[in-house]
């Protein structure tokens, strides 16, 4: 007589103990990768928001090769329209901004004018991690951006450089300063497509004389770490200046082939900093 192994109590007691196994750990497992899924998710949550500050005679557009990068690797990107205003009202501005838009630590990255400004914004800030300047003024406490290029022999002529239009409400003396359109094209955007300078010379913004002559607080980067991405070929911040600023301030020098618009030209160097940067963040 042929015994089937399943027609047993005993053998019956197993299988469905076995059953009930299989239907327990079919329940946990969708929780356990979730929880997996949920750590492996936490380094990429903790990133540091990169915040990026144009400086004069720009716009935010100026960062769409870097931000695309940046995003490309992840972080979270955000691009403050800096009001060319005032040096202390557009740090106010940046500090507003910091605080009403991110939440966790920040990086902060300036360009040229608006290496100035993340200097004086960032000091009282705790959120502030790290700065980043890509061919930009680091000033000292009482330094002003017209000041510190006027302080380098053989620096660009500011009598040369802007046409001057007096603006609504400007204060005695003040004027917006647009770069003169060979300037723009020739030393403010070499290393660019011509064609290209020539349209962004159009669209410039201007910046006003008080916002470059007025001099800066105690800097930021007195307390907080800064790296520094350096044009060898910037007509408009020579590179003997952004050298000077850069060891004032310990920065960690990159030096880059490039011109004043690095971001534009060399966007993957700007990009390699400012991740070098957000590493340290943790």
């Amino acid at each position: 007589m042929r015994t089937h192994l399943l027609t047993s109590p005993g053998r019956r007691g197993m299988a469905l103990a076995a059953v009930l196994v299989l239907a327990i750990l079919a329940l946990l497992l969708p929780r356990q990768i979730t929880s997996a899924g949920a750590a492996d998710a936490s380094p990429s949550a903790a990133k540091p928001t990169i915040v990026l500050v144009h400086g004069a005679w720009a716009d935010s557009s100026s960062w769409s090769k870097v931000i695309a990068l940046l995003q490309r690797d992840g972080y979270m990107v955000l691009a403050d329209p800096n009001p060319l205003r005032g040096l202390s009202s557009d740090a106010a501005y940046l500090s507003a901004f910091i605080k009403g838009r991110t939440t966790g630590p920040v990086i902060l990255v300036g360009h040229s004018y608006g290496g100035a400004v993340i200097t004086d914004a960032a000091l009282n800030d705790p959120t502030v991690k790290a700065l980043v300047y890509v061919d930009a003024f680091a000033p000292a406490k009482g330094q002003s951006c017209l000041g510190l290029s006027a302080s380098v022999p053989g620096g660009p002529n500011p009598s040369a450089l802007f046409d001057e239009v007096t603006y609504p409400g400007a204060p005695a003396g003040d004027v917006d300063l647009y770069l003169k359109t060979p300037v723009f094209i020739s030393t403010f955007a070499n290393g660019v497509p011509a064609a290209t300078a020539a349209v962004m010379a159009a669209e410039q913004r201007p910046v006003t004389l008080s916002a470059l002559s007025q001099p800066g607080s105690t800097p930021a980067f007195t307390k907080i770490p800064s790296w520094y991405v350096l044009g060898t070929e910037d007509n408009i911040i020579l590179p003997s200046l952004q050298l000077s600023m850069a060891e004032r301030a310990h920065s960690r020098i990159t030096r880059v082939a490039a011109g004043h618009l690095s971001l534009l030209t060399r966007p993957g160097v700007v990009v390699s900093v400012i991740l070098a940067a957000a590493r340290t963040v943790g």
